[in-house]
């Protein structure tokens, strides 16, 4: 078996499988461990871990000022910078604050991802030249992706309120606008499983991609894609009874669980996912989101130049000078044939 069918079938079946746990165990009238226990434990980690990993990545010492930069950084006062040039290598807080708006909200950096080929050259058939050329669809696929599921977690908020608030509907209004049947079809969730669609056919189809993916690469995208259908499932498919489940995370929210009957199995199967989605999440890669804004190449402003940084976390250290050194090692050094300044 290839290597990246090895682990994707791997990712593939442990969905399939958690898929499978939480239906029969919604069948064998578990209810409560799927609806009430699974949610809090998945949310208790959740927290934990992502606060142990916040602790973790800003206690890690910064010894050097190492913002990645793209443009002329700041130098002579006659050489003026245009604003592009000042957020790539922004050398005032307001420039950084203005770079990573931009990174955060519209993924700049990836918008200007180039892809690079070898082709082959046409003056010379025997040759290759190396071809630079925007890559956009990544970008397109990637924010589409993380803006459709930003819309689909704060719709979902109409369930955990009573009453709904105003931001709330009119985003579910916005969102379910194209209404081609009853009931209204909501953009986001349709948008959602075609971006993780686009961008798992693309680590499959893509050489490089396909080689350097491991299992870890494919469980979230399969995870979340399996959340998305699952949801398309019981919204326009299987029928579920939206008071019950609403009576339901209102009981989550105010730690005063219910669990209504006749929910059905489908729902349990989408909230385990998003339970594991959750439990997983400060574990996996997805911390990039929350990561991004502790990234030193990111968030530090590019004056090396004219300002001496000073890691804090530097402790005192003893130096040797080299006859201290010496006076050590001398008989080794001698032993082992190297010169050393004084015999003895």
């Amino acid at each position: 078996m290839d290597f990246f069918k090895r682990h994707f079938l791997v990712a593939l079946f442990a969905v399939l499988g958690l898929v499978v746990v939480a239906y029969v165990g919604a069948q064998a009238n578990l209810q409560i461990l799927f609806g009430v226990i699974v949610p809090y434990l998945a949310a208790l980690i959740f927290l934990e871990g992502l606060v142990y990993r916040l602790i973790q990545w800003a206690r890690s010492p910064v010894p050097f000022r190492i913002p990645t930069t793209a443009g002329q950084n700041r130098s002579l006062p006659w050489i003026k910078r245009d604003l592009g040039e000042q957020l790539d290598n922004p050398a005032t807080f307001k420039h950084l604050v203005g770079r990573m708006a931009l990174e955060v909200l519209a993924f700049r950096s990836l918008f200007r991802n180039l892809r690079t080929e070898l082709r082959k050259d046409p003056d010379n058939p025997e040759g290759a030249r190396l071809i630079h050329w925007s890559y956009k669809w990544l970008w397109l696929g990637a924010i589409a992706f993380h803006y459709a599921f930003l819309v689909v977690i704060l719709r979902h908020l109409r369930f955990f309120t009573e009453p709904v608030p105003l931001p709330i509907q009119l985003l579910e209004h916005v969102d379910g606008f194209f209404q081609f049947f009853v009931p209204a079809v909501y953009l986001s969730g349709v948008i959602l499983v075609v971006a993780v669609l686009y961008l798992l056919a693309r680590r499959l189809t893509n050489p490089n991609l396909r080689y350097i993916s491991l299992a870890a690469d494919y469980f979230p995208l399969l995870l979340i894609l399996g959340i998305g259908i699952s949801g398309i499932l019981m919204r326009y498919v299987y029928k579920v009874d939206i008071i019950a489940v609403k009576e339901l995370a209102l009981g989550l929210a105010t730690f005063h669980p219910v669990v209504p009957a006749g929910i059905g199995p489908i729902f349990y199967v989408h909230l385990f996912l998003v339970s594991v989605l959750f439990a997983y999440f400060p574990f996996s890669k997805l911390m990039h989101a929350p990561g991004v804004f502790l990234s030193p190449s990111r968030n530090m402003v590019a004056n090396n130049r004219w300002v001496l940084h000073v890691n804090p976390w530097n402790y005192p250290v003893k130096f040797h000078h080299y006859d201290e050194y010496e006076d050590r090692f001398r008989e080794a050094m001698i032993e082992a044939d190297i010169p050393v300044e004084k015999e003895s």
